[in-house]
C-alpha cells in the first residue's frame, strides 16, 4: 500500500491517493468522517475548528460502497479558501495582493526559517502552508481506510493521552482498547481516568489565558495482532521502526517508545523481559508487556502499546523573538491562528498514523488482491501459529 498527501492549508482542497487496497473492503464516507470530526474535537481547540467541518469526497476507487482494488482518491474541501482565494491563487496576481498575508519573521519551532532557507522563498507563507499540521487531515483521512481493513480483520487499536502538559493520567494496570474507546469518547481532553478531567481543562484555560501552549505524551496501543509481522533479517525491515518513524513525522512529535520505553535503561533485565508461556488453547504468549509488544522487530502476538511525545505548538499568543529576513532586525515573530494545545487531535492523529503502518504490513505480507482472500490467509496465519 502506497499514499500520497497534497494541498495547503488555506489551499482549495486537501487530497490523498492510497494505491494497493484490496478490492471489495467495505467503504463508505462516513468511516472517514467519523474520525474527521474526532480530530477536529477536544477542549482548547480554537477559531479554526468552527470554520472547517471536514467531510470526505472520494473521486475513484470505489464503486457501490465496495472498494475497486485501483487507486482510491479523496479529497477534503477547505471551506476557509473563500477567504484565501488571491492570496493562494494559483495563477499570478498583483504585487500589492502578493504582499498581504506575507509572511517575514519566522516562527521558533515551526519549519518556517529553514523552509525558506531551503527552497529560497522570500514569503515563508510557502513554507507554512504545507508544513502546518492541516496536512494530517488526509494522514487522518488514510488512517480511517486502514483502521477498516484492520477491524474487517479483528485488529482493534485506541490512544489516549498518558501525560498532559506535565500532568501525569494515572491508567490501570490492565488496560484494553475497549476501555480506553469507552472512556476517551466520554472526555473532552482524551484520558482514561476522569479524575484527571477538570485539572487539565483548568491547566489548559491557564495556558490559553497567558498566550502559551503544552503538549504532552500519548499511548497507543492494539490488540488481535499475530505473531510475526516486522522482520529481524533487515534493520529496514524491523515493524516498530517503521512505527517510529511514521509518528515521529507527525507534525510536533519529538520522541516515540514501546512498551516501559525509556524506563528500560534504569531496570535490570529480570525486571525489563516478558517471560514465555504456552496453552493448549492459546499457544505461546507472553506473562506481561513490558517490551510493548515487539521482540527482534516483531509482534510477538502481545498488545502493542507505543507512545509518542509531542511538543507544545511553537505558534504563540505572546510570541518569541525572531529576526525579519529581510532587514535581518529582531522582531516578535509572525502569529498565525493558534491554540493553546492541539494534543487531543494529536492522539488521534497518532492512533491513525500507526494504523496505516499496520494495515501497510498487514498488506505487504498477505495475499490482498481481494478482501476475502486477504481475510482467509491472515485467519489460516493466525491458526498455524497456535500449532508452533
Amino acid at each position: 500500500m502506497r499514499y500520497f498527501t497534497a494541498g495547503e492549508s488555506h489551499g482549495p482542497e486537501l487530497t490523498a491517493i492510497i494505491e494497493g487496497l484490496p478490492a471489495g473492503l467495505n467503504l463508505t464516507d462516513e468511516d472517514i468522517n467519523k474520525e474527521l470530526k474526532k480530530r477536529q474535537g477536544g477542549y482548547g481547540r480554537g477559531g479554526r475548528m468552527k470554520i472547517e467541518s471536514d467531510r470526505v469526497r472520494f473521486t475513484s476507487g470505489i464503486r457501490h460502497g465496495k472498494t475497486l482494488g485501483s487507486p482510491l482518491t479523496m479529497v477534503v474541501e477547505n471551506k476557509d479558501f473563500k477567504n484565501w482565494n488571491e492570496i493562494m491563487a494559483p495563477y499570478d496576481v498583483d504585487e500589492k495582493i502578493k504582499e498581504r498575508r506575507r509572511v517575514t519573521k519566522p516562527r521558533p519551532g515551526h519549519a518556517d526559517l529553514v523552509g525558506g532557507m531551503k527552497y529560497k522563498f522570500d514569503d515563508l507563507r510557502n513554507v507554512l502552508e504545507r508544513s502546518s499540521a492541516r496536512e494530517t487531515t488526509m494522514r487522518v483521512a488514510i488512517g480511517a481506510v486502514a483502521k477498516k481493513i484492520l477491524s474487517e480483520l479483528g485488529v482493534n487499536l485506541a490512544g489516549h493521552i498518558v501525560n498532559f502538559g506535565g500532568i501525569e493520567v494515572e491508567i490501570p494496570e490492565k488496560l484494553t482498547v475497549s476501555q480506553i474507546i469507552s472512556e476517551t469518547e466520554k472526555s473532552q481532553v482524551k484520558i482514561v481516568n476522569p479524575n484527571f478531567e477538570d485539572e487539565i481543562k483548568s491547566y489548559i484555560d491557564e495556558i490559553k489565558e497567558n498566550g502559551d501552549t503544552i503538549g504532552g505524551i500519548i499511548e497507543v496501543r492494539a490488540e488481535n495482532l499475530p505473531a510475526g509481522l516486522g522482520s529481524y533479517v533487515h534493520w529496514d525491515r524491523k515493524l516498530d521502526g517503521k512505527i517510529a518513524q511514521a509518528v515521529v513525522s507527525i507534525n510536533a512529535f519529538k520522541g516515540v517508545e514501546f512498551g516501559l520505553g525509556f524506563e528500560t535503561g534504569r531496570r535490570p533485565g529480570s525486571q525489563v523481559m516478558d517471560e514465555i508461556t504456552w496453552s493448549e488453547e492459546d499457544g505461546y504468549s507472553r506473562s506481561t508487556d513490558k517490551l510493548g509488544g515487539f521482540e527482534g522487530g516483531m509482534t510477538n502476538g502481545e498488545d502493542i502499546i507505543v507512545r509518542g511525545v509531542m511538543k507544545p505548538i511553537p505558534t504563540l499568543y505572546k510570541p518569541l523573538m525572531s529576526v525579519d529576513i529581510e532587514t535581518h532586525e529582531a522582531y516578535k515573530a509572525q502569529v498565525e491562528r493558534s491554540d493553546p494545545t492541539a494534543v487531543p487531535a494529536a492522539a488521534l492523529v497518532m492512533e491513525n498514523v500507526v494504523a496505516t503502518v499496520l494495515a501497510n504490513e498487514i498488506l505487504d505480507k498477505f495475499p490482498s488482491d481481494t478482501f476475502v482472500e486477504l481475510k482467509e490467509a491472515f485467519d489460516k496465519y493466525k491458526a498455524d501459529l497456535k500449532e508452533f
